[in-house]
């Protein structure tokens, strides 16, 4: 098996907007002939019957009918709820002493996670297990065991929610997705139901507690940064999108796969391949944003990223995570003044080849 990786921003620009490049896995070769078993490691990335996987006019059905939810206008409600979880678990942190606590489990973490299990009626008591399960989605050195019981590990919690839902629906998107499916015009299939439940509250919750303990490291090992935004020289929003671009959330997106032949940064690419769209990569390409792209800087010119992909499977939530992000920077160094990394603590990256984040943050204050 062969799966090519692109890694500069243009080519990656380019494979996105091609219609020769599709989502389905049933236009890879591989696929198709039956090579990848059902224990592959990133199984999950490649099998789920939802938006992310889905193609045309698929695609744009099963992305309405959870869009209505993501809109500015939905996000912008949300701010009060996000801003009080926020000050209630930098209660928590204050009450905690001075550290070393970890941050990405005191506030990175349990954050952009009640606010995506609230959105999506998923009970404080369930929150644990739906944590476990993405880490071992996201988790690079799963074994082939462990990534089929994942996967059906997954299905199960969330047809479990759904059931449940159905019995007592309530004021959240998983009993508005049971709604558009029982009543609808554009009706979601069962397990159509499950993957984007799946889907949404994976997403909605792992990558912004990777871009919040991303944001925070970089400010604290680039305190030049940190500063220019104290000062008023630099915002929180210039914080989040400098990391978004600099240490993207997603790095590599599997999978995508050439429906014909096609010709990609002047390479010809045989129809029935895959290709790893490397956001990540991007974001550091040299030939976009300049021979510091390495370099953390948050007046930077060139601040255009992909790290929420681009065209029709940009991120619905892409507007959540941004004002999570900027609600958590600017609460916690506005209360944390003086936040800074445990003294000899070894900040290491989580083992995954999709997400890039930090196994743990530990820090100190006072």
């Amino acid at each position: 098996m062969v799966v090519r990786a692109l890694t500069g921003h243009d080519v990656v620009m380019e494979a996105l907007a091609h219609p020769g490049v599709r989502k389905e896995a049933r236009h890879w070769r591989a696929w198709a002939q039956g090579e990848i078993p059902m224990d592959w490691p990133l199984i999950s990335w490649v099998a789920p019957d939802n938006m992310l996987t889905a193609d045309g006019d698929r695609h744009r059905r099963l992305r309405t009918l959870v869009s209505q939810a993501f809109t500015p206008r939905r996000v912008e409600e949300l701010r009060p709820r996000i801003t009080e979880i926020t000050a209630e678990l930098l209660d928590d942190l204050a009450a905690a002493g001075p550290g070393p606590v970890d941050l990405k489990a005191a506030l990175s973490l349990p954050l952009p996670m009640t606010v995506i299990s609230e959105l999506f009626g998923v009970g404080a008591e369930h929150r644990g297990t739906l944590h476990t399960l993405m880490r071992r989605v996201f988790d690079a050195t799963t074994t082939p065991e462990v990534a089929a019981r994942t996967n059906a590990d997954m299905q199960t919690f969330l047809a479990e929610l759904a059931e449940s839902k159905s019995r007592e629906p309530g004021d959240d998107l998983t009993s508005a997705l049971l709604q558009a499916r029982a009543e609808g015009d554009e009706r979601l299939s069962h397990t159509e139901l499950v993957w984007t439940l799946i889907l949404m509250i994976g997403a909605g919750y792992e990558t912004t507690m990777n871009l919040i303990t991303n944001a925070v490291h970089a400010l604290l090992t680039h305190p030049d940064q940190l500063e220019l935004v104290r000062s008023g020289g630099a915002s929180w929003a210039d914080a989040v999108e400098e990391t978004l671009r600099w240490d993207a959330s997603i790095q590599y997106l599997p999978l995508r796969y050439t429906a014909e032949d096609v010709t990609l940064a002047g390479t010809h690419v045989p129809a029935g391949e895959a290709l790893l769209m490397g956001f990540g990569a991007a974001g550091r390409d040299p030939g976009r944003h300049g021979d510091d792209a390495h370099a953390f800087d948050l007046r930077r010119e060139q601040r255009g990223h992909l790290a929420f992909s681009h065209g029709p499977h940009f991120c619905l939530g892409a507007g959540l995570a941004r004002l999570e992000g900027v609600t958590a920077l600017e609460a916690l160094f506005t209360r944390f003044p003086d936040l800074r990394l445990a003294e000899g603590a070894e900040v290491e990256e989580s083992p995954s080849i999709v997400a890039s984040g930090r196994t743990a943050l530990p820090v100190v204050w006072g």
